[in-house]
């Protein structure tokens, strides 16, 4: 059955330099011959009058470039239409590639839809494209381009090469059982195993915090009433998103606002000051207050500098944890330095501010930066790894127990199809529906 031809505006209509319309499918080139009277060179940009012959209208002056399938980014004739920015030319282009046959206005994700499907690229890939036009901080747009250009493609591939040569060492024993195969032979599977499965674990533990940079780090902001919490936040945020008071008590939920953090998307979450208060609606956001610190990957715990030794005193229980970091605030109010490993700092003046940014920075490097290249940033990649390991080890295991070499066999092939689902060469059409399906009109 032959597939649609289908167009979309690769960016959002509105006021700008550059519009590019694309068109993949059989009928890409004769919707070009319509609009520019004959398709140019392959690979080439060329100058082109656009017209709509329905109407003898000229629609714009344009470059375009044409891309022979297979080898197309989405493994078909594909077009490329480089227009004149303003709503009313891509408003006309695509008017007039709608009325013609066999065309139709492609749905979200489509184009690597059709790339995935074509074998032009991987379903990791898919989702690391996902990722870089979705990317807000420079960390979440290194992760993408990484993924997006294979990385975590050539790592899986990786592992699953060494699951193929040892399952296939396995059948040798398993066919030629007379032909008095070296036992060391199978202590080299049983040392590829284990080297895999330590890979596997590392990645794992990786894994969080992959999807951390993907989806950001979460920050708490804590401290007794009137300790500088909202004033702190909206000092980040660079503007005002939270209520400054001196009357103790004026948050009483938890205030969030999303960020850029030295490259690092981060969401910043302002609470209710920790007290004992008779207050029911208080107490309750002392307790979700207490609960979005509990959950934090990094909590900032403040405490007011001119409170002096009692008011750090009062949350020291807070810095037990190593995901804690201590701020005196107010410290244009005082005489002298706070104390290590208190970091102090006015929001009002601006003092200790630059050594503030400079810790909380290397808090986020600490616990995001440790991303090797294996990246595992969604839960689907970290299940089907985790499976993987799971059937390895039972395989390397079972080999030093003696168990039947078909089931230790059995398990590599589980092992191995479980990283062929993250590639998307096994089972995964339930789930292309709700991959493609996140992706903007266009791409």
């Amino acid at each position: 059955m032959e597939q649609d031809t289908i167009f979309a505006p690769a960016t959002a209509p509105g006021r700008a330099a550059l519009a590019i319309v694309r068109i993949s499918g059989p009928h890409a080139f004769e919707a070009l011959r319509d609009l520019a009277g004959n398709v140019p060179p392959a690979r080439r940009v060329s100058l082109r009058v656009l017209q709509d012959s329905s109407r003898n209208e000229v629609l714009d002056e344009a470059m375009v470039a044409a891309f022979p399938g297979p080898a197309s980014a989405t493994g078909e004739d594909l077009v490329e239409l480089y227009l004149h920015g303003g709503r009313a030319v891509l408003a006309a282009v695509c008017g007039r590639l709608g009325a013609l046959p066999g065309l139709r206005l492609a749905d979200p994700g489509e184009f690597t839809r059709r790339a995935f499907l074509n074998d032009r690229i991987d379903l990791t890939r898919a989702e690391g494209i996902l990722d870089l036009v979705d990317a807000e901080t420079d960390a979440q747009r290194r992760q993408a381009i990484a993924q997006a250009t294979g990385g975590l493609e050539a790592a899986l591939d990786g592992w699953r090469e060494v699951l193929v040569a040892a399952m296939a060492r396995l059948e040798a024993f398993i066919d030629f059982p007379d032909e008095d195969l070296p036992e060391t032979l199978q202590q080299q599977i049983r040392d590829s195993l284990s080297s895999l499965e330590a890979e596997m674990d590392a990645a794992l533990v990786d894994g969080s915090r992959a999807e951390r940079i993907r989806e950001g780090l979460r920050i708490a902001i804590v401290g007794v009433p009137n300790a500088g919490k909202s004033s702190l936040l909206n000092w980040l945020a660079k503007r005002d998103v939270a209520i400054v008071s001196a009357t103790a008590g004026t948050t009483r939920d938890v205030l969030e606002v999303h960020l850029d953090i030295d490259g690092y998307a981060a969401t910043v979450a302002d609470t209710a000051g920790l007290r004992e208060t008779p207050d029911e609606i208080e107490a309750e956001g002392v307790r979700r207050a207490l609960a979005r610190a509990e959950a934090a990957d990094l909590t900032l715990v403040l405490a007011d500098a001119g409170e002096g030794e009692a008011g750090r005193a009062a949350m020291q229980r807070y810095l037990a944890e190593d995901t804690a970091l201590a701020v005196a605030t107010k410290i244009d109010l005082i005489d002298g330095l706070v104390p290590e490993p208190w970091i102090g700092l006015s929001t009002r003046t601006g003092a200790g501010t630059q050594a503030f940014m400079a810790a909380l920075a290397a808090a986020l490097a600490e616990r995001m930066d440790r991303v090797g290249s294996v990246a595992l940033n969604r839960a689907r990649h970290r299940e089907a790894v985790a499976v993987s390991r799971d059937a390895v080890r039972r395989c390397r295991e079972g080999l030093a127990s003696g168990v039947p070499l078909e089931i230790a066999a059995e398990d590599l092939r589980l092992a191995a199809a479980s990283l062929g689902r993250v590639l998307g060469r096994v089972d995964v059409e339930e789930i292309l529906d709700r991959i493609f399906g996140e992706f903007c009109l266009g791409k």
